[in-house]
């Protein structure tokens, strides 16, 4: 009885050390709204997005059904940014839960967060048609401009 109430008090602290806080600190996803990763090998084009205080230059791409883009996307700003590719929607919820977890580390390959002066590449195949946002997760960015739109005809 011993061992089973220490096994029952164990779980609960370990319970309670990962919290709620600690279950956003990472989070991924199944399916993606915009489309799937790309094939590296594979890229139509290649767009270059730059990121800096509260914009993203450019502003609207415009891709084809099926098109896969190599995405260069450099922080030429003095501040960590976000790029994350979603629907509006999506990026909108995104940015309440990371009100409350502004340190969530993001594990999925349609985004990436970078320090200042550094840049990453996220290939996209862009499957459905629609317009699609890209927009900066960290709290306050996204509310002050920073996004952009992706246009899938």
């Amino acid at each position: 009885m011993k061992s089973f109430t220490r096994t029952c008090i164990a779980l609960v602290a370990l319970s309670a050390a990962a919290g709620p806080s600690r279950a956003h600190d990472k989070h991924g996803h199944e399916t993606y709204s915009a489309g799937e990763p790309g094939d590296p090998s594979k890229p139509s084009r290649t767009v270059e997005v730059e990121m800096k205080e509260m914009e993203f230059t450019p502003f609207r791409i415009e891709v084809k059904r099926g098109e896969q883009i190599r995405f260069v996307i450099r922080n030429a700003g003095t501040e960590d940014h976000e790029f994350l590719l979603a629907t509006t929607a999506e990026n909108l919820k995104h940015a309440e839960v990371m009100k409350k977890h502004p340190h969530m580390e993001h594990d999925d390959p349609n985004g990436v967060r970078l320090a200042p002066k550094k840049s990453a590449e996220i290939v996209w195949k862009f499957t459905k048609p629609g317009t699609f946002e890209y927009s900066c997760m960290i709290p306050d960015h996204r509310d002050y401009g920073m996004t952009g739109r992706v246009i899938v005809k």
